[in-house]
């Protein structure tokens, strides 16, 4: 497995260059397989992200209805609460790229489920065997990724693909999470970070410490790690790192 860390000054930087070699990974995986199954995550990079790539749609002929998205977390909200991952991510995408309704894979939300185990039931039901081929993932400060968090239920051994999380250390306190086994059933992990808060979790995941749900997500054929100068400072230099 091909590990890569890719450094740029700042979070835009992160966010143009993630939109330009995603954008160039899924014109690839279209001509060569007809669809691709891409796992998104959410967070305020990711949304630029998410930006850069609808502005750069506008000139692309990639046919984005062949395209499969599906989300690695999501906030047990209702449907049309703004701080859903899922509803971020399309307002921001579907400005400019025609999205088939039946690929976008959004977790059930709460209204009409009891509680999160019950929405994660359905989205386990729904992903099936899908193999992802590119993973987005963000990192928090304390190393979580998706909804799994350090010394938490959520990070747990496991053999779902998909669990309901309650009290989780970040609000909101109910959430629904890929787990491992989903999350490293893809050929790509491309793990996204930005700011001086995230340094140390960076480093820790890069270490090896897998106490941090970031250290133990891996793709099948390789893991990328975008960071911007502030996220990257307690690294080695490049000329000195392993990786």
């Amino acid at each position: 497995m091909y590990r890569r860390v890719v450094r740029v000054p700042s979070s835009t930087d992160v966010a143009d260059l993630v939109a330009a070699e995603l954008l160039q990974r899924l014109e690839r995986l279209l001509d060569a397989q007809g669809r691709a199954d891409v796992c998104l995550t959410g967070g305020n990079t990711a949304n630029m992200v998410y930006e850069r790539l609808a502005e750069h749609a506008i000139e692309s002929e990639i046919d984005f209805r062949r395209i499969h998205f599906w989300w690695g977390d999501e906030r047990f909200l209702p449907s049309t609460d703004p701080d859903r991952n899922s509803l971020q991510a399309v307002e921001r995408l579907a400005r400019t790229i025609p999205m088939h309704s039946m690929h976008v894979h959004m977790m059930a939300s709460l209204d009409g489920r009891k509680d999160a185990h019950e929405s994660a039931e359905e989205y386990e039901a729904e992903l099936g065997d899908t193999h992802f081929d590119i993973v987005l993932l963000g990192i928090g400060e304390d190393g979580h990724c998706g909804s799994m968090f350090p010394g938490h239920a959520s990070f747990e051994p496991t053999s779902r693909l998909v669990i309901g999380v309650e009290d989780a250390p970040k609000p909101p306190s109910e959430r629904i999470t890929l787990t491992r086994v989903a999350l490293n059933r893809s050929s790509t992990v491309w793990f996204i970070a930005t700011g001086s808060a995230k340094a140390t979790a960076v480093a820790g995941a890069l270490a090896g410490d897998e106490s941090l749900p970031a250290a133990t997500i891996h793709g099948e054929q390789s893991t990328i790690w975008f960071l911007d100068e502030a996220a990257a400072a307690q690294l080695p230099p490049p000329e000195e790192c392993a990786f």
